[in-house]
């Protein structure tokens, strides 16, 4: 007949493995990994084999200003239509054609966390955890020397279902007439000849 702390070390070794079977299989096995899901800060692809969406996005990223000065908050939210609800997302400013993110993100939402691109600190936003979301919100702050910009997001529904590519309204600076293609000021230089 087993004794008792023979009962309690074979239950302790069932525990354990339930545990880590839960912990490390079944995220993956309900539709998000748990481990490497992160999305590429140029491509913003995400790290796993798998074609995106082509149909219509069902979520849009909506913003709080059409146009913006230097050191500007612009409240961003990145939200799903009806019930599609999403896992995973990355979501940039980047000036129109451009391929790098500009500006840096307040990080306001706890199912959001700020991440590192190009070597600035929050200069994107993306998932804290694998929960389903319907809405997520951040602040976004404006750079100085910026062109027209959109914000742009990859959303991740589950492991197959992912949209690349999503984008805002295009916001524009304020004094956008002062900034050429290189976002350098213009200036007029008036020469007066007397003789």
């Amino acid at each position: 007949m087993p004794t008792h702390q023979h009962l309690v070390d074979k239950m302790s070794k069932h525990s354990c493995f339930v545990f880590l079977f839960c912990g490390i299989f079944l995220p993956g096995i309900l539709g998000f990994p748990q481990t490497n899901n992160s999305i590429d800060c140029d491509s913003l692809l995400p790290n796993y084999e798998a074609e995106p969406q082509t149909s219509a996005p069902p979520y849009i990223i909506a913003v709080s200003f059409d146009n913006f000065d230097p050191d500007n908050e612009v409240q961003v939210t990145l939200e799903a239509l009806g019930d599609a609800g999403f896992r995973g997302f990355n979501l940039q400013a980047r000036e129109i054609d451009g391929d790098v993110p500009v500006g840096t993100f307040k990080i306001t939402d706890p199912n959001t966390k700020g991440l590192e691109c190009h070597n600035m600190t929050n200069s994107a936003v993306s998932h804290a955890n694998s929960d389903v979301k319907q809405k997520v919100t951040t602040t976004w702050i404006a750079p100085k020397d910026v062109r027209e910009l959109q914000f742009i997001a990859t959303v991740v529904q589950d492991l197959e279902n992912f949209w690349v590519g999503i984008q805002s309204k295009t916001l524009t600076p304020t004094h956008s007439e002062s900034v050429n293609a290189t976002g350098k000021s213009k200036r007029k230089v008036c020469f007066s000849v007397f003789e």
